[in-house]
């Protein structure tokens, strides 16, 4: 994949609720800081917290980084998302599974994990922080800022 051609990215999660709108915050802050104009967007393999707002951990946690949650609300992904964005970023494995039941099979090559992107951890998947404390999205937040760089030391090479 060329990566400099890309013009949109949607992140994926289970809910929507914690890792892909975490995501998506940080990413249209630092693509915003490179100066980019990207398409950004998030969503979940299941649709039980549409239209609800991000939790309000990864909210506390984002904001004390600087990053803005505003807009931002969940939503179930939909085969028109596989038409629409160049890139499909999930948080784990599961997400990958659960897309392949979707998606397009022509358009799964669009699908990547976002940890594919981190240059500073080891990490394959983003665990899901919803049933643990602080620390979890703590955490969260790290590895999405490292992919976040390394996806945007990609797009911008």
């Amino acid at each position: 994949m060329n990566y400099k051609e890309v013009k949109s990215v949607i992140f994926i999660c289970m809910g929507n609720i914690c890792r892909s709108p975490t995501a998506e915050a940080i990413f249209r802050h630092k693509a915003k800081e490179y100066g980019l104009n990207i398409k950004i967007d998030s969503a979940g393999t299941i649709g039980s917290h549409a239209r609800e707002k991000p939790d309000h951990r990864a909210q506390k946690i984002g904001m004390a980084h600087g990053y803005s949650f505003d807009k931002i609300k969940a939503r179930k992904v939909t085969v028109d998302d596989f038409e629409h964005f160049d890139l499909i970023l999930a948080m784990d494995e599961q997400n990958i599974k659960d897309l392949r039941k979707v998606a397009p099979a022509h358009l799964m090559g669009k699908v990547k994990l976002l940890l594919d992107f981190a240059e500073h951890h080891d990490d394959r998947e983003v665990p899901d922080p919803y049933y643990g404390g602080a620390r979890g999205f703590q955490y969260v937040l790290a590895l999405v800022e490292d992919a976040s760089d390394g996806l945007l030391s990609q797009l911008t090479q």
